[in-house]
């Protein structure tokens, strides 16, 4: 079976190829490609499989950061989206702790433009402290949706203030301030704001030490993961009637729909899963994977009915229960969150291809590593499908904060541990691993037959995607690499806590 069929690219392009968009086939528009939120490429080719960043070999350019960079690096239209801390300001009148989404231009690495977000007055508790923008920018046409530290979900030009100020938002100036503080001059390296939407305000969601999604961009909709979470180290959910997963009117921010599967009021520590979509059985499903352990299936159109609140629901379709039954009961008693081979939730973004889901658990990093599991979901059920939806399992896969990589019929998949996993698909047997030697993060990238996986190290490991291992090199980039490598045109970006790196094939190999 092959994972990148005709279908599957009609489907994709129906989706996200709207009217006006300039997105190119060979760029990276949002985390994991596109909905199906699987990082995979076919449109590359001649991928750089060796270089030294010392000596600028293979190395196009390079863009200094802050000092925590956590989210992946988008590019559309000839520029680079990421998130950054302030650590290494750009522009002197943004001072002291903020987070910072970057637009860089493709081919140089020149600083083009920056939204300066400033940080909550709730702290670490809700934003934590010099972590940065975590979110991975989502480009459609001439707009970027992000979510920011500040729990807003906002839609930003592509072009920034370069052009004309885009209404109805026209305060930026007050915006970058922050609260109480006298506005700050823009100019035309600073972010133009359409629209923003105040999840903490509007929904009372409390963002658990950050707040983290990728936006999912179905049609006119947006999908975006609240982050709602516990207070501290505490098992206490100040929010647990908010929602974990709304839906936005892409066009002007508009709640049109929030979920109320109860997921918030069952999440052991944080929502940070962003949402995927993909088609099953001729209709379009969001997938999310919820802070409870449990992934859902969603219809993507709000319910006709309108809640109190004044928003309609998304329907749930199906849940799954993605801890494996002696991780939930042993000896007829529950088993407490946190206790070594205990319940996790689902971390990492699940994937969806050819009707099958594709999902992990995991926990956040300071909780180490141990045993975790992959599960491959039938998503043509319906209901509770936590005993009959389940395909396969493979338990042996550690704790992961990574998602699942497909392509032709494998999986690549990386646990906290730093084991690099090679499943079958259809069965989930393991064809090999590779010691990545260090903590894993960020998911494998798959591009021109080969494997990409960073580790907490600074070490990029390169492997030839197939049933046998085969090490093909590795590249050292010097500091932590905690998000996954993207491939676009031609050029493999690999960003570090404090580097973005583009590099291409120049010598021969």
């Amino acid at each position: 079976m092959t994972f990148t069929s005709i279908a599957r690219n009609l489907t994709l392009l129906s989706l996200f190829m709207l009217p006006g968009a300039r997105v190119r086939a060979a760029d990276w528009p949002m985390f994991g490609h596109d909905a199906s939120r699987n990082s995979t490429t076919t449109a590359e080719n001649g991928l750089v499989a060796e270089a030294d960043v010392a000596m600028s070999r293979n190395v196009r350019w390079i863009a200094q950061l802050g000092s925590a960079s956590y989210g992946n690096v988008t590019v559309a239209s000839g520029r680079v989206f990421l998130g950054t801390n302030n650590a290494n300001p750009r522009d002197p009148k943004y001072a002291g702790d903020r987070s910072i989404l970057l637009c860089l231009d493709e081919k140089s690495g020149k600083f083009l433009w920056q939204l300066a977000v400033p940080k909550l007055r709730a702290g670490k508790e809700s934003d934590y402290d010099e972590v940065g923008f975590c979110s991975s920018p989502t480009i459609d046409g001439d707009r970027v949706y992000a979510v920011t530290s500040r729990c807003e979900v906002i839609c930003l030009t592509t072009t920034g203030l370069s052009g004309d100020n885009t209404g109805p938002f026209l305060d930026e100036a007050k915006y970058t301030a922050g609260p109480d503080q006298p506005p700050i001059t823009q100019g035309p390296n600073d972010a133009d704001i359409v629209w923003r939407y105040d999840m903490r305000e509007q929904l009372g969601v409390f963002p658990h030490n950050m707040t983290s999604s990728s936006v999912l961009v179905v049609g006119d909709k947006l999908f975006v993961t609240t982050s709602n979470g516990v207070y501290g180290s505490t098992k206490h959910l100040p929010a647990p009637d908010a929602p974990a997963l709304i839906c936005l009117d892409k066009k002007t921010g508009k709640l049109l729909a929030r979920e109320r599967s109860g997921i918030s009021s069952r999440t052991y520590y944080c929502n940070w899963s962003s949402p995927a979509s993909g088609i099953v059985n001729g209709k379009p499903m969001v997938i999310f994977g919820g802070g409870d352990g449990f992934c859902y299936g969603f219809d993507p159109e709000p319910s006709t009915a309108i809640a109190d609140d004044g928003a309609a629901t998304i329907p749930e379709l199906w849940r799954c229960n993605c801890n494996p039954p002696d991780r939930q009961l042993k000896d007829g008693k529950p088993v407490q969150y946190g206790q070594p081979g205990g319940p996790c939730e689902v971390l990492a973004t699940p994937g969806i291809l050819d009707g099958r889901v594709y999902a992990t658990i995991g926990q956040e990093p300071e909780s180490g590593e141990g045993a975790g599991c992959v599960s491959c979901i039938d998503a043509t059920k319906s209901g509770d499908i936590s005993a009959t939806g389940v395909l396969w399992r493979n338990e042996k896969v550690g704790k992961t904060l990574s998602s699942c990589t497909l392509s032709d019929g494998l999986i690549y998949l990386p646990d906290y541990a730093g084991l690099i996993h090679c499943l079958d698909a259809k069965t989930g047997a393991e064809w090999w691993s590779h010691d990545g030697e260090a903590h894993i993060w960020g998911s494998a990238l798959v591009a021109d037959g080969k494997v990409y996986v960073g580790n907490e190290s600074g070490t990029l490991t390169i492997l030839a995607a197939g049933k046998e291992k085969k090490v093909l090199g590795t590249i050292e980039c010097g500091d932590a690499i905690d998000s996954t490598p993207i491939a676009a045109n031609h050029t493999v970006f690999v960003g570090t806590l404090t580097h973005l790196y583009a590099l291409e094939q120049k010598e021969a190999k």
